[in-house]
């Protein structure tokens, strides 16, 4: 069940826990506090099984039509049983009824990384579509690809 969290405590908890589990993709540690300390400030939406969070995704707004899926993570062991997919459905709903019009989501670029590749193709599937690449957004390293969808019925 996915559900909005609004308490500013149980969306760092949640945060916390689910990225602390994932550091294959959130090795970073002060990337890590940096999207535990703002999601406060942010959409929080949270995969529940059993009464216990096993993923969220946040979203921020980028502009006055646009919201960026800001952060993702979902536990290794629900990983490929359609929690993701339920998390961008939900928060697509989410943004269209708050009037927004696009949703982006920033990856490492496709072929850099093999759990990265899996990461691109996930968005693929969810309706994202290529927009940009940024060589240098993060670093020479870590190619930005930035990803876009319509939220247009």
């Amino acid at each position: 069940m996915i559900v909005e969290i609004t308490d500013p405590k149980e969306k760092q908890a949640i945060a916390r826990r689910v990225l602390e589990a994932l550091t294959d993709w959130f090795e970073i540690e002060a990337s890590r506090e940096e999207y535990i300390s703002c999601c406060v400030d942010w959409t929080f939406l949270a995969a529940m099984e059993e009464g216990k969070a096993v993923g969220f995704l946040c979203l921020k707004e980028t502009g006055k039509a646009t919201v960026e899926l800001a952060v993702m993570g979902v536990l290794k062991d629900f990983h490929r049983s359609g929690i993701g997919r339920q998390l961008v459905e939900n928060a697509k709903k989410a943004a269209r009824s708050e009037g927004y019009e696009f949703m982006q989501v920033k990856t490492v670029k496709m072929g850099v990384y093999e759990d990265y590749d899996r990461t691109n193709l996930f968005y693929i599937s969810c309706g994202f579509k290529e927009l940009e690449v940024f060589p240098l957004y993060w670093d020479e390293a870590n190619p930005c690809q930035v990803y876009v969808m319509s939220l247009k019925s």
